[in-house]
């Protein structure tokens, strides 16, 4: 091959290079400076950390999350029946214990039926099962100001869905749902606290006077 047809050989792929690049990002010079990075996300994380930062959004997500893996978040009746049999009460309790370790926390109990019987009537019945579990945590010390509301989804979120009776959609369901607005540590934003203080506790190193230090390995 001589040089000139080299020359030309070299020319004619850089040619076909520029116009295939030309060709992939033809629709990416057209838009505004920065949109193809983007992808769509810029600027989430940001919205994430406002949220997490203000309350909104992540702190009552993973202490959610955190009270349905260290406690039963359900409890369960017999048909057409609003009473806590022993079981419901054991659960209950337990969930009074833990709702007991977060003052600043705020609750929702919502009431579920199964699918036999009218929509209005099982509205109802889905309320007063709320209720019931709602007056049992108040019995154990829990302030009814912190159980925020008694909702009932009645038969419109069936676990099992069937026409015939069933005792798992006979429940009611107790969720994290906000903090107490008006407490010191939820003021001054201290939500890390709230959640890990149990966490913070054990790492704090007890002196010989009796007090605490904070930290420890």
């Amino acid at each position: 091959m001589t040089k000139k047809q080299l020359n030309i050989l070299l020319i004619a792929s850089s040619s076909l290079a520029l116009v295939a690049c030309t060709a992939e990002n033809s629709v990416r010079f057209n838009q505004e400076a920065g949109a193809f990075i983007d992808e769509g996300n810029f600027g989430n994380p940001t919205m994430n950390n406002t949220l997490v930062m203000t309350g909104q959004k992540s702190y009552v997500v993973n202490l959610n999350r955190r009270f349905a893996e260290e406690v039963d978040t359900s409890v369960n009746f017999a048909f057409d029946s609003a009473v806590l049999d022993g079981a419901a009460r054991a659960t209950l309790m337990e969930q009074a214990n833990w709702i007991r370790q977060f003052p600043e926390v705020r609750f929702k109990v919502f009431g579920h039926t199964d699918l036999v019987g009218s929509e209005a009537y099982n509205k109802s019945l889905g309320l007063r099962r709320a209720r019931a579990a709602v007056n049992f945590l108040v019995s154990q010390g829990i302030s009814r100001s912190r159980l925020e509301a008694v909702v009932s989804f009645g038969e419109t979120q069936p676990l099992v869905v069937t026409q015939d009776e069933e005792v798992k959609n006979r429940r009611t369901v107790t969720e994290v749902t906000g903090f107490v607005r008006n407490h010191p540590a939820v003021l001054n934003g201290k939500y890390a606290a709230i959640i890990f203080r149990d966490y913070v506790a054990e790492g704090a190193v007890q002196t010989p006077g009796g007090g605490e230090l904070a930290g420890g390995e």
